[in-house]
């Protein structure tokens, strides 16, 4: 019973802290806005949220489950934007990913012309993008010429690289995150516990429900073969006692060497479930996805876990509420 309720923490956690309720009369714009992974976090938070995005299923996903509406639109630089104290987003990573060709800004899926186009238009008092780690390698000047706009319109910026795991997500998931403000913003601190996977998926990883799709013999070669070439010690099964590996559209939805599955006790694998696949995000349970399986994966591996979202839009309201009472002072 007590190992019982100590793996039931982590799911106490997303399923009672990660639901939105509105205390704050601020709206926060949130672009490219996915599923509403980030949105989800800041409607935790407070604040009610509007977003824009271009994938119908995934604006779908964001209206079903959050309070505030989603625009299924394209953003472009003539785009209009209502008026907001806040703005978030996450601006297409494939273009910087280290795990992608990394055509940066000559890709034509950079969103980063119209992320600044928007904090130029609305002026928001605080902003937050969320990125892929690549941005502080190969491409760490063009980040530096972002930085260079953003503070060419009047804000201070800070930026930092943070990892899922260090914040309550059973997942090692690094991510570049950027904040713009006028007054003082602190990043949150590393939390002393981390989660594992068992503590997500502990009562439906040895499951197999009817949508269970189980690796064939060929499979189990090829990945065998793959994780030979790469080295691999361990093969990359999902394991208890550890996070999982980075969550991402490809080892999600698509039968590669390095997907992710988990072993079951008669020794057969199997490709994730959604709800197992949202719960390493840190999706609570009631958190549900519209579209066919491939999309709701895809939703799922390009979300921003809520959790850390949860926290850094906690972290950002108090940067907020500083810069807003220093204001009425003056």
């Amino acid at each position: 019973m007590q190992k019982a309720l100590y793996f039931m923490s982590y799911l106490n956690l997303i399923n009672q802290s990660l639901i939105p309720k509105i205390t704050e009369k601020e709206l926060v714009l949130d672009l490219f806005a996915g599923c509403g992974g980030l949105a989800l976090g800041f409607e935790a938070a407070g604040f009610e949220t509007i977003g824009f995005e271009m994938n119908p299923d995934a604006a779908n996903t964001y209206k079903k489950n959050l309070t505030g509406d989603c625009r299924i639109e394209k953003l472009t630089l003539d785009t209009e934007y209502p008026s907001a104290d806040i703005v978030i987003g996450g601006p297409p990573c494939q273009p910087f990913s280290v795990g992608g060709n990394q055509n940066g800004i000559h890709d034509a899926r950079n969103g980063f012309p119209f992320f600044v186009d928007a904090i130029r238009k609305v002026r928001p008092k605080v902003f937050l993008f969320e990125n892929v780690r690549g941005l502080l390698y190969s491409n760490k000047w063009y980040l530096e010429l972002i930085v260079k706009e953003l503070e060419e319109l009047g804000y201070k910026t800070n930026y930092q690289l943070l990892n899922a795991v260090n914040y309550g997500v059973p997942q090692n998931r690094e991510r570049l995150f950027l904040i713009g403000h006028n007054s003082d913003f602190k990043f949150p601190r590393q939390e002393m516990r981390r989660y594992n996977v068992g503590d997500a998926i502990f009562d439906i990883m040895s499951t197999t429900p009817p949508e269970s799709k189980f690796l064939t013999s060929a499979q189990d070669t090829y990945i065998a073969k793959y994780e030979k070439a790469s080295k691999c010690i361990n093969p990359r099964d999902l394991y208890t006692d550890k996070p999982s590996r980075t969550l991402t559209c490809r080892n999600l939805s698509g039968a590669t060497g390095d997907m992710h599955r988990v072993k079951l006790p008669d020794g057969r694998r199997r490709r994730l479930l959604i709800r197992e696949a949202a719960r390493l995000q840190s999706f609570p349970d009631s958190f549900i996805f519209t579209g066919a399986e491939t999309s709701q994966f895809n939703q799922i591996g390009n979300a921003v876990p809520p959790l850390l979202a949860f926290k850094m839009a906690l972290a950002l309201k108090e940067c907020y509420l500083k810069e807003k009472s220093s204001q009425f002072a003056a």
